[in-house]
């Protein structure tokens, strides 16, 4: 009696692969353009994963650099309501004293400031400017981050001797002292001359929208009393020594501020740590929504390939017949078509990742030759690259089943008669 063995699977054998692999890349060739205009739409789909990914993390970075430029780990508060509701009264304004008891008495801070905002006129030449005059505590050029462009910026003798020195804006500056050296020019200020000690900027410009304008003056914060007649805090600043212990310094500066004053007065305490996060928020959403958007250009794509292929599958069903009669097993024609399928997503893959890579080092190339832009820092995912191939790869696979399947499918004695 004869022992049967297991005869191997032909799609087992190397020669299998090889020779189906051969015949899809042939089947190709033959058809260059068609295959060409069939991966289009895979280009341009992993090409958008990759680039609003990109985008958003550009995006993102960017927004999260912009708020931090204000300032590192910043709480700052002002008075919004004083115990009596008609009339601010002097008690419940932040003093001086409550400023330096946060120094000191609340963990975590590295540094406080404050400021006193006074709109007032400056006279150069005998031509009046209107100026935002700020007095400013020791510390807010470290807290705001700000930038001396010339010049320097206010040491503690000026603080403690109440020097009429003072900061100009880089652009109240170049107004006021077009094509000069501005560092120890004589100002007026009020009925008050001033010594141009520095000229400064925002790290990063909050458009006006902080006590910092285009027309704003820097003076130390004790000559502020001189202009208004008392000398309290409009907005203090917190800062604390790490990001995590933001909430804990928030919460600590409205408690303080509510025990070192009566009931009534009512303070705004806030971080920005609000704002990042909202940041983040957006941000993300955004990137959800493009990739949203680049999934269902591959989809239509992958509807693309299917419907191209089914018409590749009618034009050579004399093809499969033929082979089919000379013994091709139904593997061998449906994996064909699924390599042509995955050739056709994989190479549309390849290109549009290269695309999407190149034109990020393309806007730094061209950024690098305008200095005055910045550092433009456009972060690549290489995790997008990764499911950007993958996904495209595997739509092509998937749409491609069903027309390699109805090619394995055909009946070969119809499929010869096919004219």
């Amino acid at each position: 009696m004869l022992r049967k063995f297991p005869m191997k699977s032909l799609r087992d054998t190397p020669a299998f692969w090889v020779e189906t692999w051969a015949l899809a890349l042939q089947a190709l060739r033959a058809n260059k353009v068609r295959a060409a205009l069939t991966m289009l739409g895979v280009i341009i789909g992993s090409a958008c994963i990759v680039l609003v990914v990109t985008v958003g993390l550009a995006g993102r970075r960017y927004i999260i650099r912009q708020i931090e430029g204000v300032g590192a780990n910043i709480v700052y508060a002002y008075l919004i309501r004083s115990s009596n509701s008609e009339h601010v009264t002097l008690a419940d304004q932040i003093s001086v004293d409550d400023m330096e008891a946060m120094r000191t008495g609340i963990p975590h801070v590295r540094q406080v400031a404050g400021t006193n905002n006074i709109p007032m006129t400056l006279v150069v030449g005998g031509v009046e400017r209107p100026v935002n005059l700020i007095g400013v505590t020791n510390g807010f050029q470290q807290i705001r981050n700000l930038v001396i462009v010339s010049g320097r910026y206010f040491d503690p003798d000026d603080m403690a001797t109440r020097s009429k020195v003072c900061l100009l804006t880089k652009d109240l500056a170049e107004e006021v002292f077009p094509g000069q050296d501005p560092v120890n020019q004589v100002i007026r200020v009020g009925e008050m001359y001033f010594t141009v000690i520095g000229v400064f900027r925002e790290r990063v410009s909050t458009f006006g929208q902080s006590e910092i304008t285009r027309g704003s003056l820097l003076i130390p914060f004790p000559l502020v009393k001189d202009f208004t007649g008392e000398s309290y805090i409009e907005t203090l600043y917190v800062q604390a020594d790490r990001p995590d212990e933001v909430p804990d310094v928030t919460h600590a500066v409205a408690d303080m501020l509510q025990s070192r004053h009566r009931t009534g007065a009512q303070y705004f305490v806030q971080n920005l740590t609000s704002l990042l996060e909202t940041a983040r928020r957006i941000s993300m959403a955004l990137t959800l929504t493009l990739v949203v958007i680049a999934l269902i250009a591959l989809i239509i794509s992958g509807i693309g390939i299917m419907n191209i292929m089914l018409v590749t599958v009618t034009e050579r069903t004399r093809e499969i017949g033929i082979r089919k009669a000379i013994g091709a097993p139904r593997d061998a024609i449906r994996y064909q078509f699924l390599m042509e399928a995955f050739v056709i997503s994989a190479t549309g893959a390849l290109a549009g990742i290269g695309i999407a890579t190149f034109i990020p080092v393309l806007i730094d190339y061209v950024v690098s030759y305008f200095p005055e832009v910045g550092n433009v820092d456009i972060p690549i995912s290489w995790l997008s690259v990764i499911v950007a191939f993958v996904v495209s790869s595997s739509t092509g696979l998937l749409f491609g089943f069903l027309p390699a399947n109805r090619a394995a499918k055909m009946n070969p004695t119809e499929a010869l008669r096919y004219e």
